[in-house]
Order: C-alpha cells, then sequence, then structure tokens
C-alpha cells in the first residue's frame, strides 16, 4: 500500500470510536419513532388507507434507519462490547428480516473484495464486463439483462432478498452462523404470529406490505447507486488497492439533510468503505476532517438516477455503460483497436 494511502487511513483512525451515549441515543430515536408508526399505522385503517400509506412509508424510513445500526454492530462499531454488538445486531435484524452472522459474514467480504474484477460473487451485486457479455450465450444474456431491470432488481429483488435468500444458510456457514439464522427465523414467525393473533392477518398485512416494499426498495437502491456510478472503481487482484475501491469505487450520496439523517448517514459510503469502524454518527465528521476524502465522486438525487442506465463496466476506459451503448458499438462489428468499447468482434470468443 503506498503511503498516501497509508496516511489516509490514519487521518480516519482517530473517528473509529464509538460513544455509548451517542449509540443509545440512535437506537431510541429510531426504535420508538418505528414502533409508534407502526401502531398509527394501524389505528388509521379504521380512518382510511390513504392515512396509512404515508404512515407506513415513514415507518419504511425508521426500518432503514434500524438496518444502519444492525450493520453498525455487524462492524462491531456500534458499542465496544463484541456481546453487546451481536445481542442488538441479533434483535435489530429480526426487524429488518436480516440474520446477523449470516449478513456479518458476507458483507465483509464484500468489503475485502468491492471492486475487484476477479473476486465477485458474494455480498455484493451481479456486474458483468463488456467483454464477458459478448461472449455470453443468449440465455446467460437474457438473464443478465432480466436481473438489471429497475422492475426486477428493485421490485421482486428485495421481496426475494428478505423473504427467501436470508432465510436460508450459506452452504460454507459455520455452527454459529446457522443458529444464529434458525434464531432469527424462529423470532420472525413468533413475532409475526404474534401481531396477527393481535390485529388480524388482513390488518397485518395492510400495514407491514408497504412498510416492507418501501424500506426494501430503499434499501437495496443505497447499496446500488453507491458503487454504481459511471467513473466508478475496478480493477483485477494484480492491480486493485483496498483504499481506492473505498474511496474511488464508493460514492458520495449528498442528500437533503432529512433523508442523510433518516439514513444514518450511509451516504458517506466512502468514508464507510475505507474505514468500517467509524460509527454511523462520525462519518460526516471524518468526511469533513479529511479533505482527500471530499474529492470522491459526489452523487444527488437526480444525478444518482443516471445509475439506471450503467449495466456494464467496460475495461477499456474505466466505466459503466448501457445496454444500448453496448449493442451500438457491438453491431458495427468493432474490434478493440477500433472501439471505444471493449469488446471482440462479433463471431470472435473473447479470450
Amino acid at each position: 500500500m503506498k503511503a498516501k494511502e497509508l496516511q489516509l487511513k490514519k487521518e480516519v483512525a482517530p473517528f473509529e470510536k464509538n460513544d455509548i451515549r451517542s449509540s443509545v441515543r440512535q437506537m431510541a430515536n429510531t426504535l420508538l419513532p418505528l414502533a409508534a408508526l407502526w401502531i398509527a399505522a394501524y389505528y388509521s385503517l379504521s380512518i382510511s388507507f390513504w392515512l396509512t400509506l404515508p404512515l407506513a412509508i415513514a415507518a419504511s424510513g425508521f426500518v432503514i434507519r434500524t438496518f444502519i445500526i444492525f450493520h453498525d454492530c455487524c462492524h462491531q462499531s456500534f458499542f465496544k462490547s463484541k456481546l453487546a454488538n451481536e445481542i442488538v445486531g441479533t434483535i435489530t435484524g429480526v426487524l429488518t428480516l436480516v440474520p446477523y452472522h449470516q449478513w456479518k459474514t458476507t458483507h465483509s467480504i464484500h468489503h475485502a473484495t468491492s471492486s475487484n474484477l476477479d473476486k465477485r460473487g458474494v455480498g455484493d451485486i451481479w456486474i458483468m464486463t463488456v467483454e464477458e457479455f459478448a461472449a455470453a450465450s443468449f440465455w446467460r444474456r437474457l438473464a443478465y439483462r432480466i436481473y438489471r431491470n429497475p422492475l426486477v432488481m428493485f421490485g421482486i429483488g428485495p421481496a426475494f432478498i428478505f423473504l427467501v435468500d436470508y432465510r436460508f444458510n450459506r452452504k460454507a456457514a459455520r455452527r454459529r452462523e446457522r443458529i444464529n439464522t434458525y434464531l432469527t427465523n424462529v423470532s420472525l414467525v413468533a413475532l409475526y404470529a404474534l401481531l396477527i393473533w393481535a390485529i388480524g392477518w388482513q390488518a397485518f398485512l395492510l400495514v407491514q406490505g408497504p412498510v416492507f416494499f418501501f424500506s426494501g426498495l430503499a434499501g437495496v437502491w443505497l447499496f446500488y447507486v453507491q458503487h454504481q456510478f459511471e467513473d466508478s472503481y475496478f480493477e483485477n487482484e494484480d492491480e486493485w488497492s483496498y483504499v481506492k475501491a473505498a474511496v474511488e469505487g464508493s460514492s458520495y450520496y449528498k442528500l437533503p439533510k432529512p433523508l442523510q439523517w433518516m439514513t444514518g448517514n450511509i451516504g458517506f459510503h466512502h468514508v464507510h468503505h475505507l474505514s468500517p469502524r467509524v460509527p454511523n454518527y462520525r462519518l460526516e465528521a471524518a468526511h469533513n476532517a479529511t479533505p482527500p476524502l471530499q474529492q470522491a465522486t459526489t452523487i444527488n438525487l437526480r444525478t444518482s438516477l443516471k445509475s439506471l442506465n450503467f449495466r456494464l463496466w467496460d475495461e477499456n476506459n474505466k466505466k459503466f455503460v448501457g445496454f444500448r451503448e453496448f449493442k451500438l458499438a457491438y453491431r458495427k462489428g468493432r474490434s478493440d483497436s477500433q472501439s471505444n468499447l471493449a469488446i471482440p468482434r462479433p463471431g470472435l470468443e473473447a479470450k
């Protein structure tokens, strides 16, 4: 690692300190409003579902904030105590439908391999390079197009991830991870069964349905958009740098202050990837105190929508391109030396 990169990590190190009062305060101003909004949404059903819906959407925002607490616990940054992180992480994991140990493991792999083209596939979003897509079979291309369709990724995707995928253990899961997944599943069944018994399945679905849908959509969007920007950073193993992957491969999602608060400062994603031990309530301070971090790619609500068109990574030009751009270049049969895209000539296999 270069001297400048080591220095950057040293500059952020002072912010890798959690504060018990700040952590407890965040739990209070997150979990209590979540419970209050959920209950209010239920009682509003007797008036009109159109009153219930905005309350459920507001509650979904606090589910995102709950997930940030869970996320910090997985990084051991929310409390000093490992046990406290595990207990609070497991509880907030139940509330967000995510098993603590399973997600902690895969997310750690994501941090260790983010933007590494040779180590894709665990804890990340499926990304194909231009060459890989050009050489892929018809069915693989079709599967990738379906996967990258916004309706699938942000509509069907959250339901599959949270309701199906997270309910099962990984093949390589150790005993502790497996038990935690079982505990999370049993706790979910018990919690939802209790709520259905108390208010009825119809009322439960009318409240929890929108809460789950909007929080799931927002959660996947945040994870997606902070690594999918045009001039992001991707390299093969021999050229890959952890610090560059953090600072150049993660964006600064500059959100309006209310949304920044609701999303637990996760918009400072470049800071988080550089130093996962910085608790969410110190990310902004670390960003403001470290000039090199302020050079990270900045996106906002408007410009972030452009990421919906970024589908393939062009290794030649080090940027994302869309299917349309790929199609136009491929149809013209441009070779690597003639085209701006790193694709083989039609009829040739990518080496």
